[in-house]
């Protein structure tokens, strides 16, 4: 069992980290990102940009170098740049994208080249399941269907037997869709409508008026960061009164401000770090949820914190916690140690991170329990915690 990266602090983690390395015997770690901090997921991708400013820059006495390049939320981008970090830079590891499409097209780059890979998008299909491709990727942000079970026992609690999809047209939105409507016939709640709008599209009026006239119970809005607010304000304007899920691809404080008004008493699942202090302090993550938040308020200001910078700092604990034993058996830049730090990522045991437990195996490259998730109610444009999500 490795040692975790355990604290209440940035220095407190490198602390652990540097305790169990040797001196400066090898290379620099380097470290190579593809974010979305311009385009549809900008409101994701800026904290998660943000947040590598903040990881260590030294682990296990080694020196450690984050060469983080913008993909603009475009795959083509993304998968440019992880060739770019693989065959130019000679990174150790690659992190991201932050959007599922992108993710999936550097899955590609990562499992040709023998690079571990840490995405911090949400999709299933990105580690699911664990075959010759999918051995070298790994992801920080809870699976979609490990969230939408949250959402489907909500809904049959509160009574919902009927229910309107709409969902990205990409990848995050089909997983989303293929996900939920397995569910959803477990509980017996009729899917009676099943639409679709790009992230960059400014009107799903005919999408809605299909939904509402189905009159349903409820309506799920399977988007991310603040496009998912469209559909959510265009049901407003037409009237509907029933309940509205979110997935939690939109926790985070832009989405408040572009939903608004619109967004009172919608419901959504979301990992801990979101509502961090209203948390019980018998919670298992509220530790290491807050020093995630303290760490990055203090560098960017009070209620700055993102659900999706900690996406990017968990990947950072997931490599504070491999690379020392990954450094006993290569150097980095070599092969041997590529190969070694993805067999240490996988055999992440009771690692605390800003959004769960990790518990990597050969099957489960997420490594997550019910302690990363909780449900969450908007309530006068903020973020309450309603329990514990089944």
């Amino acid at each position: 069992m490795k040692k975790a990266w355990l604290g209440t602090s940035v220095s407190a983690a490198l602390a652990i980290t540097l305790a169990a390395g040797s001196s400066s015997a090898y290379a620099q770690i380097k470290v190579g990102v593809s974010v979305s901090a311009t385009g549809p997921a900008a409101s994701l991708g800026i904290p998660e940009k943000n947040t590598f400013a903040l990881l260590p820059k030294e682990i296990a006495g080694q020196k450690v170098q984050y060469i983080v390049l913008d993909d603009a939320t475009d795959s083509t981008t993304a998968v440019k740049n992880a060739r770019k970090l693989v065959s130019e830079e000679k990174v150790d590891l690659l992190i991201g994208s932050t959007a599922v499409p992108g993710s999936l097209a550097m899955s590609d780059v990562a499992a040709e080249s023998g690079t571990p890979m840490i995405s911090m998008a949400a999709s299933a299909s990105l580690v699911e399941p664990v075959d010759a491709k999918r051995r070298w990727i790994f992801k920080t942000p809870q699976n979609d269907s490990h969230m939408a079970t949250a959402i489907i026992a909500h809904m049959a609690d509160a009574g919902v037997k009927s229910v309107a999809f709409i969902g990205f047209s990409d990848a995050y939105g089909e997983g989303w869709y293929r996900e939920f409507s397995k569910l959803a016939e477990l509980r017996k709640i009729r899917i009676v409508a099943n639409e679709r709008f790009a992230r960059n599209d400014t009107s799903v009026t005919g999408q809605v008026l299909k939904m509402v006239s189905a009159n349903p119970d409820a309506v799920l809005i399977a988007g991310a960061g603040t496009p998912a607010a469209l559909p959510q304000k265009t049901l407003k304007e037409r009237g509907y009164k029933g309940k509205i899920y979110q997935t939690h691809g939109v926790a985070n404080n832009d989405f408040l401000r572009v939903c608004g008004k619109d967004c009172e008493g919608t419901f959504l699942p979301a990992g801990p770090l979101l509502v961090a202090e209203q948390l019980p302090d018998s919670n298992p993550v509220k530790k290491s949820a807050m020093a995630y938040r303290t760490a990055y308020e203090k560098a960017y200001g009070a209620g700055s914190i993102s659900t999706f910078g900690g996406h990017a700092w968990d990947a950072g604990m997931l490599l504070g916690a491999a690379a020392p034993q990954a450094l006993k058996k290569g150097q980095p830049g070599s092969k041997e140690f590529r190969a070694a730090l993805r067999d240490a990522i996988e055999d992440t045991k009771n690692l605390p991170v800003s959004q769960g437990i990790v518990n990597m195996s050969a099957t489960d490259h997420v490594g997550f329990d019910q302690r990363s998730r909780v449900m969450v109610e908007i309530v006068n444009g903020k973020w309450k915690l309603i329990g514990a999500a089944q």
